[in-house]
């Protein structure tokens, strides 16, 4: 049992870290690179507006979703009160829809539709690219790796980090600062971002697990609507947002923070 205060060692085998912390690393690092340029490889580029109604109806939620986010630091009240009463009444009435007389009627049903399939023909090439990969990584370590201790924290940490260090082989006694062969996988999974945007830029698909399931579908940029998604609900769930909304400038205020800024 360790004994508070005192400094707990272990005899280790130094070739630990050469023939377990450094493969697993180099293993991570290769898989992300790969996984980017899988991903690249399988992702269907979106599929522009088939009509000028659908182009319409698509860039009026884009426009709508700006203004509430953006405009209000530089439009003036006037601007935006006319602005936000023009997107509020076409939302309502419905004049932005592709087909109005389809109001009420609910969302087409995506396995008819064939940009349906291919928006989720794309989600499952992501999955794909994203989990295959990190399933065969940890089988790979829990076949030959399991049960290792590889290295040991220089800096305190509290009990809570043990379950996460020390997947595999926590024991009660054993000092939390030392570190599984598989939480070095899962400390790598997580913490490789920076390696990531240094080899393959900052808009990569290896760097964060959320970014590569956003990524999985690379249309929702250019079509927000998704399919099984009914266009008019979601121009109504903008038209609440669009009131609520207030006006604030960047510029209110600007010569009392100068003035306290030069004083």
């Amino acid at each position: 049992m360790a004994v508070q205060g005192m400094e707990q060692t272990i005899l280790r085998d130094p070739a630990l870290f050469y023939w377990i912390l450094i493969p697993i690393t180099i293993v991570m690092i290769l898989t992300g690179i790969l996984r980017h340029y899988a991903t690249v490889f399988l992702s269907t580029p979106p599929k522009p507006a088939s009509t000028l109604a659908e182009s319409r109806e698509r860039l009026s939620l884009i426009r709508g979703v700006n203004l509430r986010n953006h405009a209000s630091a530089v439009l003036t009240p006037s601007s935006l009160a006319s602005r936000k009463e023009y997107f509020i009444s076409g939302y309502k009435n419905g004049a932005f829809l592709k087909d109005p007389e389809g109001r009420g009627k609910g969302p087409v049903n995506p396995m008819t539709d064939p940009a349906g399939m291919d928006a989720m023909m794309g989600m499952m090439k992501g999955n794909m690219a994203m989990m295959i990969p990190q399933t065969l990584i940890m089988g790979w370590i829990n076949a030959f790796f399991s049960g290792f201790v590889i290295l040991k924290l220089p800096f305190p940490l509290t009990i809570r980090f043990k379950s996460m260090l020390q997947s595999g082989v926590m024991t009660r006694d054993l000092d939390v600062r030392w570190v599984s062969s598989l939480s070095w996988y899962f400390l790598n999974l997580f913490g490789l971002q920076p390696v990531f945007g240094f080899i393959l830029g900052s808009d990569n698909s290896a760097s964060h697990l959320t970014q590569q399931m956003a990524q999985a579908n690379p249309s929702a940029a250019a079509n927000p609507f998704q399919p099984g998604q009914d266009p008019d609900k979601m121009f109504q769930s903008e038209v609440e947002n669009l009131e609520v909304m207030e006006h604030y400038c960047i510029l209110d205020g600007i010569e009392e923070r100068l003035l306290q800024r030069v004083a």
